[in-house]
């Protein structure tokens, strides 16, 4: 392989330095290369044929001089030594005065050229405007760089949230959004409340319970009446859940309407039911002794557990239902209750479970009849307003008919031979609320406003 042709310098003055012969190998004549930035003239071949040396020349310039190139010429070093050149030229056109005053007021305009910033668009995600930002083309939305997520900032669960209540009907304008103080706890799980609950709904159609006392021949409603006051008040003697005794009385009930139960044996079903609802709602459930005693042993320990064994064999073992409980509590948030409202509450709550009548209700109907007259009750205002509608599903006709019965039943509730709801909605604890006058004159002008 023939070695480098060195490059050849030119003195200051213009003289050319002597030049040297290639070096070749092998009998392999190659020409050298010259510096790409340098105008070469290359003749292979001279007049009589024979190989000559390439003739290099340089353009010289009276102030500097080129500087020697000892890198690996690449396109863009070969884009920055042209534009070098080109700039010398300019210069010395400019220095002898070919370059009139337009032309270098020309290239100084040239140099000023700056490329201004595009401005950047914020959009501001919210549930008013959500529709109105997806009908945008995706050109228009213009993303800031180097955003990050900050506080106060729109998130995508933010966005989809906002997307699902547009979608619902939830207008920011008229129903309360009662989750959005929730939207940080994991808690309340504010991202999916909504589809839980329309499971719910869902559920409690499936799970109704029909009428069955006719088909009962030993027990009637008087006695399932006895029934849920006692365990209403072994219920507050235990200190269970509130879930625990929604739970029992639902248990009881989906039992007797598939099973005919003798008179001797209620109680029994009634115990075997609240221990199955202790062991699934509670943390430490009691004993089979404790409801052995409770019942003044009137049953022994195998004839509980042989019922709790009927019990689940016959509801197949499916126990999470929706009960009134569960409806309540999302009622009382959109109601945005205090504790007075929330005893009261409970208060109608328990004394439908008294009755029987109050099974052909749905249980979210239950649930929001007990929430629109406590409101009654209370002298609230407004008694039903849009989002209460809208959560519970439910207009003020609509529940006109369950409401009478339950401040019926209020309006009994003192005078009544079964008082262990009267009795527990009596204390301090519960802000005395059974004790507070029945809205029975409210609710029949109301009843005559609507059907007016």
């Amino acid at each position: 392989m023939a070695s480098r042709v060195p490059v050849l310098e030119q003195a200051r003055g213009g003289a050319v330095a002597e030049k040297q012969k290639p070096v070749t190998s092998g009998g392999n004549n190659r020409r050298a290369l010259g510096d790409i930035g340098n105008v070469v003239n290359v003749n292979a071949l001279g007049v009589e044929g024979k190989q000559q040396q390439p003739k290099i020349t340089r353009p010289v310039t009276s102030k500097q001089q080129q500087p020697k190139i000892t890198r690996p010429v690449t396109r863009g070093l070969r884009a920055q030594l042209l534009a070098n050149g080109q700039a010398d030229v300019v210069a010395n056109k400019k220095s002898d005065g070919v370059v009139g005053k337009e032309g270098a007021k020309a290239a100084k305009q040239k140099q000023k050229v700056t490329v201004k910033p595009k401005p950047v668009t914020v959009i501001e995600i919210s549930p008013d405007t959500i529709e109105e930002e997806n009908k945008k083309p995706k050109s228009q939305i213009n993303l800031g760089e180097g955003s990050s997520r900050k506080k106060g900032k729109a998130t995508f669960t933010s966005l989809l949230t906002a997307r699902s209540k547009v979608a619902c009907g939830l207008s920011a304008k008229k129903v309360h959004d009662i989750d959005g103080a929730d939207s940080e706890d994991q808690l309340a799980v504010a991202d999916y409340v909504e589809d839980i609950y329309t499971f719910y709904r869902l559920a409690e159609s499936s799970n109704q319970i029909h009428d069955y006392m006719d088909s009962q021949t030993e027990i009637n409603e008087k006695m399932r009446a006895i029934l849920m006051d006692w365990l209403i008040e072994v219920h507050n003697k235990f200190s269970l859940m509130p879930e625990t005794l929604y739970l029992t009385v639902h248990i009881i009930d989906r039992y007797l309407s598939m099973e005919t139960v003798l008179r001797r044996e209620l109680q029994l079903v009634g115990v075997s039911a609240m221990l199955i609802a202790s062991k699934y709602e509670e943390i430490w459930a009691p004993e089979i002794s404790d409801f052995v005693c409770i019942s003044d042993r009137a049953y022994t320990r195998e004839q509980i557990l042989g019922m709790e064994k009927k019990l689940l064999d016959k509801l197949e073992w499916s126990l999470t239902v929706p009960t009134p409980y569960v409806f309540l509590l999302r009622f009382l948030k959109a109601a945005a209750s205090d504790e007075v409202m929330e005893n009261m509450v409970f208060f109608f709550a328990e004394l439908a479970l008294m009755d029987y009548s109050m099974i052909m209700n749905c249980p979210s109907m239950v649930a929001a009849s007990a929430v629109y007259v406590a409101h009654c009750t209370l002298k609230k205002s407004p008694l039903w307003n849009q989002t209460l509608k809208h959560h519970t599903g439910f207009s003020e006709l609509q529940l006109m008919d369950c409401a009478k019965r339950l401040v019926k039943f209020h309006s009994y509730a003192a005078e009544s031979k079964l008082k262990a709801v009267y009795k527990k909605y009596s204390t301090p604890e519960c802000h005395t609320v059974a004790s507070i006058t029945p809205a029975v004159t409210l609710v029949e002008e109301l009843e005559g406003c609507h059907l007016t």
